[in-house]
């Protein structure tokens, strides 16, 4: 199965707690962390529910 690499560009200070959970569920917790992880529909939902806090590396 393809893999993405994730970044966390923004930081969970100040943010709802469903968004500081969604990122922890991702793998992140620091800025600037890259993850790698599996491509699934369930992914890409929590990337698009955080579009101003991570970004897709290439």
């Amino acid at each position: 199965m393809a893999t993405i690499k994730i970044k966390q560009i923004g930081s969970p200070i100040r943010r709802p707690k469903d968004q500081r959970q969604t990122l922890i569920g991702l793998g992140l917790n620091k800025m600037h962390k890259v993850v790698e992880v599996q491509d699934t529909p369930e992914v890409r939902g929590a990337l698009r529910k955080l579009p101003h806090m991570v970004t897709i590396v290439d």
